[in-house]
Parts: structure tokens; C-alpha cells; sequence
């Protein structure tokens, strides 16, 4: 790879993770591009149900140098955290390239090769920013179900409004199955499929917002391999403002783990059995990083990195779950690890002139 033809940095992921970083970058005079192989800055956002709103609080959701422009205590809708990163990215006028989705990362002489839609990249270093939310994961009894049965993942959820009547499921309990099963009780019947009960905290204690007392308790800030931040990795997911009981109050039927198909019924673990019309498989995600082939970064499909930095040089990773502390996947949060990546790759593999603080 002749020096003068890569690029300082090349960042994958245009979200919020990989626009902290890029402004890292800029202030540390790299030579860098961003892509993304959405079509707009903000589209994972954009693209989730209509009545989506942000856990946090607006004064806690913002990027390094700009402020998220909502007032405090608001609780902004995923399109305001959309035109917030399309902002962003034109006030520091970010290099970002869309439509780009990236084939194969492998090293390459002294830096990475990046096959993309769009041609061949060359950099130095690489930041991968693409988030937790890749692949949208589903059951294997969801291919069991019969054909007359609609099924979508939560990612593909809009509205009641495009749901058809007759029974809906809702498998998962987490904070997107309870936010999309009240939503839907209004107009239709609904059951909640319950696997595990997650650890619930209200969104407001004492006239306070939960992540200012996340925030001032130091819960938000302690690092994976506390002892707080390991019981709380334990317990799973938090859900926020979403009690069981309200889930009930609002008319949804609460049932155990799904866990058979019978005929054209769905069976669960406590017994009840339900022939839906439509089911909505709010069972999360899972991460697919197959197209990085850089083994001594990514084995079996697992990173190896300290906090976000990986045994490859120039490698790094920003926005995974726990990457350091809770915060390092939300949105007013991850720009610390942003940083410290940016901070070390650049000492690694230092920019020529660029100044390090």
C-alpha cells in the first residue's frame, strides 16, 4: 500500500458513534472519510416505529462541541435524534460518504484494505462504528409458524395502524416490546410473550430523571469490569418506565416464554396458547461482523480489543454495548470512547504534525 494513497482513517458507520469519532479525528488534523451504506445520516433512527422516543433526557444526548437542541428534561423523537446527527455532521462538516456499505476489511502492507460498493479504500487506521443494532434476530420457531400468520422483527414495526386486526403477539418483554404492545392494545388484542423479567426502574425518582441519578451515583460511568457494572450486565437489559403493571392497566394479555408451535397456534411456557394473525418478534439483535477478516481482531465472530482498541494495530472499535461503561453505546455517551480510540490510534500510529492532546 504506497503511503501517499491511504488515508489516515476510515470510519465505518456514520451514527452517532461514528460521528464522535470523526470529530476526534478532525481535531487531531487526520485525513479521513466516514461511510455508511445507508442513504442518509440518521436512517437507523428515522427508519424505527413512529412514537419512538429517547429514554434520555435532551440535556444527556449530546455529541462532543453541540449540544442537542431540545429542552432540558424533554425526551426528544427518534426524528429530532435524526436531523440532530444530520446537523451535526454539517456544522463540522464531517466527510461522510453514503451509500457505501463496506464487502471485506483485511489488512493490507502498513494499513487496511476496505472493499466497498463503491470502490477500493485505503487506510491506515479503522474505526469501526456500525453499532449493536445490525442483524435483527428471531427464533427458529418463527420458520414453523404457517403461512397465513404475518410476521415482522420489531425493527420493522411502524404504527398500529399498518398491523391487520385479529390476535397480535408480541414476543419479547424487553423495552421495545412493552413500548409496541401498550401502543397496540389501543386498537387491538395483545399478548406479551415473557421470557425473562427484567430488572424495571421508573423514568422519574424524586422529581428527578433516572440518568441524572445514573449519572451522579456514578452508575453510568462505571466500567464493565466493576462489581456494579457486572451485577447490572448480569440482570440483562434495563427497562425504563415501562412497570408490568402499566403493561396490564393498558389491556395486554401477559403470557410466558413462547416456546412451541402448534398447528397455527402459538404455545407458551406457562400454558396459554394463542392463534395470532400477526406476531412481532421483539427479540433484539444480534452483531454480524463476518466481512471483518482480521483474525487477530475478530475470532469466531467475537471482537478481542481493550476498551475498543483490538491487538491489530490501528484497529479500533466505538459504540459496542460495555465497551467500557454502560454509557458507551447511547447516544450522549459514547463520545468518550470515541476519544480515547481516537486518542490511542493516533498515538499508535501517530499523524505526521497532528498535534495528541
Amino acid at each position: 500500500m504506497p503511503s501517499d494513497d491511504a488515508l489516515d482513517a476510515l470510519v465505518i458507520g456514520a451514527g452517532q458513534a461514528g460521528l464522535a469519532t470523526a470529530y476526534h479525528l478532525r481535531r487531531h488534523g487526520a485525513r479521513f472519510v466516514v461511510v455508511d451504506a445507508a442513504p442518509e445520516i440518521g436512517h437507523a433512527w428515522r427508519s424505527r416505529w413512529t412514537s419512538l422516543r429517547l429514554f434520555s433526557p435532551a440535556q444527556y444526548d449530546n455529541l462532543p462541541g453541540m449540544a442537542f437542541p431540545a429542552p432540558a428534561d424533554t425526551y426528544p423523537t427518534k426524528d429530532q435524534a435524526a436531523d440532530y446527527l444530520v446537523a451535526y455532521a454539517q456544522r463540522f462538516e464531517l466527510p461522510v460518504l453514503l451509500g457505501c456499505r463496506v464487502h471485506r476489511l483485511e489488512r493490507a502492507d502498513d494499513g487496511f484494505a476496505v472493499h466497498t460498493s463503491q470502490g477500493l479504500l485505503r487506510a491506515r487506521r479503522v474505526i469501526v462504528a456500525t453499532g449493536p443494532f445490525q442483524q435483527p434476530a428471531v427464533p427458529a420457531l418463527a420458520g414453523r409458524l404457517p403461512e397465513p400468520v404475518r410476521q415482522l422483527h420489531s425493527a420493522e414495526y411502524r404504527s398500529p395502524a399498518d398491523i391487520p386486526g385479529g390476535n397480535v403477539v408480541v414476543v419479547g418483554a424487553g423495552n421495545s416490546g412493552r413500548q409496541i404492545a401498550v401502543e397496540l392494545a389501543a386498537t387491538h388484542q395483545v399478548t406479551l410473550a415473557v421470557g425473562t423479567e427484567a430488572l424495571e426502574l421508573p423514568q422519574r425518582i424524586l422529581g428527578h430523571d433516572l440518568f441524572w441519578w445514573l449519572i451522579h451515583l456514578g452508575a453510568i460511568t462505571k466500567t464493565q469490569d466493576s462489581f456494579i457494572a457486572r451485577r447490572m450486565r448480569a440482570r440483562g437489559d434495563l427497562v425504563i418506565g415501562s412497570p408490568m403493571t402499566q403493561v396490564r392497566r393498558a389491556g395486554v394479555r401477559v403470557a410466558g416464554r413462547a416456546t412451541d408451535v402448534d398447528g397455527a397456534a402459538l404455545t407458551f411456557s406457562d400454558g396459554a396458547k394463542v392463534e395470532p394473525s400477526t406476531i412481532i418478534w421483539a427479540t433484539g439483535f444480534r452483531t454480524d461482523y463476518s466481512w471483518i477478516d482480521v483474525p487477530q481482531a475478530v475470532r469466531e465472530g467475537r471482537i478481542i480489543h481493550k476498551r475498543g482498541v483490538t491487538p491489530t494495530p490501528g484497529l479500533g472499535f466505538v459504540g459496542l454495548p460495555w465497551q467500557h461503561t454502560r454509557g458507551s453505546a447511547l447516544l450522549g455517551f459514547v463520545q468518550d470512547d470515541a476519544e480515547w480510540v481516537v486518542v490511542r490510534l493516533t498515538t499508535e500510529r501517530p499523524l505526521a504534525g497532528a498535534p495528541l492532546a
